[in-house]
């Protein structure tokens, strides 16, 4: 199944002309943009379920897949709430998008032959990156860029230049922070699962399965905990104001 996903990856190396050679080191490309569809695929049906007559029925008359949607997306809202306080829920879309796409990222490793995105240190960047990117505009939208730069520069004037150069490497690390720890922890879950499934091909490799279920979970939720903070400290939340 690897060499088959392998496949699409070089036909579009070829067509647009690049080096044969990159075509077997971007199959976490094609794997996004699998996760992708299949995020993309799942907002619609949700979204279709809530618009439909049955979202006025009551919970256990529901279809369960509405139900189980309306109950991650609500769960997550009410983490924003607590980790970033009041008019969280204008950041739902991106805190709430990077969760369900890690987390199918994630799962994907479990699947044979397949390998998850999320393996790769470059699909982690990508994300972390749009964080960085994401919680440094809100702060200068809600601050003003003066006021931003300011607060990185600390409260003691005569400090301010060692101040900013520690901040501003701090900033610079977060984003790798995150993409570090998202990509050594699932490489090691994979690792573990499949010398454990080569080793022993019957039961033992359903308990590292439900290993690799609970792992991913825990390391999106990580990244979207953490992001979450870095958008609250940005924006002067009650967070830093505690």
């Amino acid at each position: 199944m690897e060499h088959l996903l392998k496949k699409p990856v070089e036909s579009a190396v070829e067509l647009l002309g690049l080096p044969s050679s990159l075509a077997g080191r971007h199959v976490h490309v094609f794997m996004s943009l699998v996760a992708l569809v299949i995020v993309i695929f799942v907002s619609f049906l949700v979204w279709r379920r809530l618009r439909s007559p049955e979202r006025n029925l009551l919970p256990d008359q529901r279809p369960t897949f509405a139900n189980v949607a309306e109950i991650t997306v609500s769960a997550i809202l009410r983490l924003m709430d607590d980790v970033m306080g009041k008019g969280s829920a204008s950041h739902l879309p991106l805190v709430a998008g990077l969760f369900i796409y890690i987390m199918i990222c994630n799962t994907m490793s479990i699947i044979p032959g397949m390998q998850a995105p999320t393996e790769n240190i470059n699909t982690n960047l990508a994300m972390a990156g749009s964080v960085f990117v994401y919680y440094n505009y809100v702060g200068i939208k809600n601050q003003g860029l003066r006021k931003y730069l300011k607060h990185l520069a600390g409260p003691v004037i005569w400090l301010a230049p060692l101040m900013f150069a520690i901040e501003l490497v701090s900033h610079i690390v977060r984003p790798v922070s995150l993409s570090v720890r998202l990509f050594g922890n699932m490489l090691g879950d994979h690792v573990v699962y499949t010398i454990f499934s080569d080793i022993a091909p019957f039961v033992i490799p359903v308990l590292f399965m439900i290993m690799a279920i609970f792992v991913s979970f825990i390391q999106a939720f990580v990244f979207v905990l953490l992001s979450m903070i870095y958008i609250s400290l940005a924006s002067k939340g009650p967070l830093e104001e505690n």
